[in-house]
């Protein structure tokens, strides 16, 4: 009897221990929201590809959340870069009860769905929206890992005129909340660098348009020194292209939408050698660059393809959601929301901290053109 009461309490104790064990594992739902399908798809899975890989880091070193092992999860979903789609995909994920979300890649979509994260409290931190009305909402959720149109537009309006030296401009935009907004900020840093420069009549298009022949004729009539446009490769390759076969020479200068590795497909050999001037709303100083390049050559390794843009950015927003998970050690979002806003980690892309209104301190604008249909960086500015 006293065997048989041994060996039961010995079998209860065994179904015990995987139940213990289970409890000491904690799952982490992170959301990543970006175009998968449609004209910017590349950039859209370039991003969740960036988030992907940092998902399958952190599961691979096991971290700790409040001593207790955290699983982490990605959840993706396609805002086709639509505002729609987009508030339909946040809801989605909030109803999947995600602990907090990376994106979205578009401005147009970021800035409704914003709100559907702020009333469920799950932080938001976005790796490309640029658009200075997404952290002026005045939300607590939203942050952003890159410098906003405000600084971007500003530099890229100084550039054309002081480096340029741009006597003539010709702004044209996509209508979008990136492209529109970008070029009014360029419009203002070009204006404040020489209040003597000429734009020219402002010109529209859309995000899914494929023919400029009449606004390009109306450019082509100013002869503008530089074309300036706001808005995505997609748009601003096929542009390029044609203002070649309509003879205008001038630069043509755009935001990191245009500054991709797939502009080069894109635009063909109308993209020239230093003939675009693009910019990137991050980057690294030198003494950081290994860090970004043993980042690609690992991305390239695990997906078999480069880098376009923003999977450093999704990468690091991912990392630094968890970092503040584990300071605050928990994923309740209410409770490591406050680590969040006070943050200082240290990426892949540089030095993470925000202020009061979610934006990146120290923000940072790389300059590129192409070369031999190569991008080449031209310099930093901060």
């Amino acid at each position: 009897m006293h065997l048989l009461k041994i060996i039961s309490t010995s079998l209860f104790s065994c179904l015990l221990i995987p139940s213990v064990f289970a409890a000491q594992e904690v799952v982490v739902k992170i959301g990543h929201a970006a175009p998968t399908s449609g004209s910017i798809a590349h950039l859209g899975k370039d991003s969740e590809n960036g988030a992907r890989m940092a998902v399958e880091e952190l599961n691979a070193k096991g971290i700790l959340i409040d001593g207790k092992k955290a699983r982490f999860e990605l959840l993706t979903e396609d805002d086709g870069a639509d505002p729609k789609q987009g508030t339909a995909v946040a809801q989605k994920l909030v109803d999947s009860k995600v602990n907090g979300v990376v994106g979205h890649l578009n401005s147009g979509t970021s800035i409704p769905a914003a709100k559907i994260y702020q009333m469920a409290g799950i932080p938001q931190v976005a790796p490309s929206v640029t658009s200075i009305t997404y952290t002026a909402m005045g939300y607590k959720t939203a942050f952003r890992l890159i410098a906003n149109d405000s600084f971007n537009g500003n530099k890229l309006g100084n550039y054309a005129v002081n480096t340029l030296n741009a006597k003539t401009i010709a702004v044209i935009d996509d209508r979008t909340a990136f492209g529109q907004g970008l070029a009014d900020q360029f419009i203002k840093g070009a204006k404040a660098a020489n209040p003597n420069v000429r734009i020219l009549q402002r010109q529209f298009t859309n995000d899914k348009a494929t023919d400029f022949n009449s606004i390009l004729t109306a450019v082509r009539a100013g002869k503008p020194d530089v074309v300036f446009f706001g808005g995505m490769d997609a748009v601003g390759g096929p542009m390029l292209r044609q203002m070649k076969s309509l003879g205008i020479h001038a630069k043509f200068m755009g935001g990191d939408g245009i500054c991709t590795e797939k502009m080069i497909a894109l635009a063909g050999d109308a993209l020239g050698n230093n003939k675009v001037v693009c910019a990137i709303a991050g980057g690294v100083q030198k003494s950081e660059q290994k860090g970004i390049d043993e980042f690609k050559m690992a991305y390239k390794k695990r997906f078999g393809i480069d880098v376009q843009i923003y999977a450093p950015y999704s990468y690091d927003a991912v990392m630094t959601l968890a970092n503040a998970m584990q300071q605050g050690k928990s994923i309740n979002p209410d409770t490591y929301l406050p680590y969040l806003q006070k943050i200082h980690y240290k990426g892949i892309t540089g030095n993470i901290a925000f202020d009061s209104k979610g934006d990146l301190q120290n923000g940072i604008l790389s300059l590129y053109t192409y070369q031999d249909g190569r991008r080449t960086q031209i310099s930093l500015i901060q």
